[in-house]
Order: structure tokens, then sequence, then C-alpha cells
């Protein structure tokens, strides 16, 4: 449910239930509320359903926004990438986790040793700390990596 639609059923309802000088921060608050709703519905997606798009900065990455709204808040992207892909040397102001599902996945953070994850690994890369991660599986790599807030990239020289 898109939040337009929704607008009409909240300004009517919020017309009996708001009091005419807060009109405005009340039908705003039943709007952000019924947001809310629509996103505590939940999703539930197979794999083949992903539609995933060439990243803009790692030509060699594809990713698909599973949930949330990166440019807004928290969210979680599931990324594929071939054989060989290099995602640099890099950090975000927001925490990121990262799950392998398919593949080998090298990934190394500053201040702590190179390790190779297999389906089922994981990593934590707290706010600010510089990160990279490669795909060393001939069938390509599957990820999913989730940020605590809004995501942004830095890219180290």
């Amino acid at each position: 449910m898109q939040v337009s639609s929704i607008d009409a059923v909240l300004w009517f309802f919020g017309s009996f239930v708001c009091e005419n000088r807060f009109m405005v921060n009340c039908r705003v608050g039943l709007m952000l509320a019924a947001v809310g709703l629509v996103q505590a519905q939940g999703v539930v997606r197979s794999l083949p359903e992903v539609k995933f798009e060439q990243d803009q900065d790692v030509k060699c990455l594809s990713s698909a926004v599973e949930t949330g709204d990166p440019a807004k808040g928290p969210s979680t992207i599931i990324l594929k990438a071939p054989a060989n892909c290099v995602i640099p040397w890099h950090y975000h102001t927001a925490e990121e986790q990262l799950i392998v599902v398919q593949g080998k996945v090298p990934t190394e953070m500053e201040g702590m040793p190179k390790q190779i994850l297999a389906p089922g690994g994981f990593a934590m890369m707290p706010g600010k700390a510089k990160h990279r991660f490669s795909c060393e599986a001939k069938s390509g790599c599957i990820l999913f990596v989730t940020f605590d807030r809004a995501y942004d990239i830095f890219w180290v020289k």
C-alpha cells in the first residue's frame, strides 16, 4: 500500500479525531502511524523473485533492497557478485552487518586479520570502520547486508 493511497483515508478520519487547532500535526501523526503499520506487515520473498540492479559504484556488483529505505533509515540489502568481484576499501556512517548465503567472501576490516567467510559466515563492521570484501567463488556470491541507519558510502584512497 502506498502512502498516497492512505492519505485520503487519514485526512477524512483525521477530521473526526483531530481538533481544529492541531489538525495538521494530528494528521501527520496518523500518517506516520499508518506508514508504520504498512512496514510492520513484513516481507516474504524467494531468491528468484529478487530484482537485482547493477550497482552505480562497483560495476561488478548488483543489489536489491529487501526492507527499509536506505536513504532514510535502517535497511536490508541483498548483494550478488560474480567471481573476482572486488569491493574496495570503504566505510559507512552506519553499522553494517554481513551474512554470506553463497560463495566464499574474503572480508577484511582495518585492524583485524582477513577472514574468508563461507555460507553462514557473519561480519559486523561498526560505523566508520574501514573494510573491504570480494567474491572468490567460481559460481559467484550472494550475501545480505543490513544497515542500522541511512546508507552512505565513503571510498578510502
